[in-house]
């Protein structure tokens, strides 16, 4: 069986690809060429990988606004969210599979895949080393933003299995920057087993209340989970209160960087 068939894959109404059941084999590594800055002599193709099948069109709305002419390739897969919470972090077979979408987006002719979950962002990022095209992670740029506007900077997520990856980003931005700042990362506990059980409400007091606990003491709040935003989008912007930050909106600019405007 060949790596291509381990790929559950959706697409766009602008793309089709098949659909494959089995997992992937891992594949061989593959040289690295950094790509910045494309000059597209035709429509740019931007693939992305979702873990969660909910975000797809906003998503893509997301990326249009950028990037207007853009082609967008969807691959849609849950189990790699699922694997990665119950393991804690991203385990083995999650990162080979990660090799996988990038190689199968690189061999559909995509000039970019992003990486739509911050869960699985490190294998992502490990998954760069065997394509030519860009891997981006969507949190990226909100972490630089974050290093960049505050010295205390907190970090909000709901599962542990994503605010480890998303306080070390923060912290690796730190470094590329030369900057020490204070980091105090938070898990609003019970919140998404509130969420899974379809009590939203129970979720957003949950995540109103760790806020407040990281609000009171920092100049920056990162929300590792763009599914916080609502809960806290009647307060985020009272006079005195930190910079609130979050990945889908912040992570597109990567996009105009890559490809600049394609409406002309």
């Amino acid at each position: 069986m060949s790596a291509d068939q381990g790929l559950k894959t959706t697409a766009s109404a602008k793309e089709r690809t098949p659909t494959y059941d089995s997992p992937p084999h891992q594949l061989p590594r593959a040289d690295h060429r950094a790509t910045a800055g494309l000059t597209m002599s035709r429509t740019p193709l931007l693939a992305m990988l979702h873990t969660v099948p909910g975000l797809v069109t906003d998503m893509e709305h997301l990326a249009w606004n950028l990037v207007p002419r853009l082609r967008v390739l969807h691959f849609v897969d849950e189990s790699l969210l699922q694997d990665t919470i119950a393991e804690g972090t991203a385990p083995g077979h999650v990162r080979r599979r990660l090799v996988a979408y990038a190689r199968y987006a690189e061999e559909s002719g995509a000039h970019a895949l992003l990486v739509s979950c911050s869960s699985v962002g490190e294998a992502a990022t490990a998954a760069q080393d065997f394509v030519s095209i860009p891997v981006l992670r969507i949190d990226t740029p909100m972490a630089d933003l974050a290093v960049a506007s505050g010295h205390r900077i907190g970090v909000l997520a709901t599962l542990s299995a994503t605010l480890g990856p998303t306080t070390r980003l923060v912290q690796d931005s730190a470094k590329k920057q030369n900057k020490k700042p204070h980091i105090t990362a938070v898990k609003a506990e019970g919140a998404f087993d509130a969420l899974r059980a379809g009590n939203r409400e129970l979720h957003d007091s949950l995540v109103l209340d760790s806020f407040a606990e990281l609000a009171a003491d920092c100049d920056v709040v990162v929300l590792a989970q763009a599914s916080m935003a609502r809960a806290i989008e009647h307060i985020r912007d009272r006079p005195g209160g930190p910079v609130v930050l979050a990945s889908p909106d912040s992570g597109m600019t990567q996009l105009s960087a890559l490809f600049g405007r394609q409406d002309q």
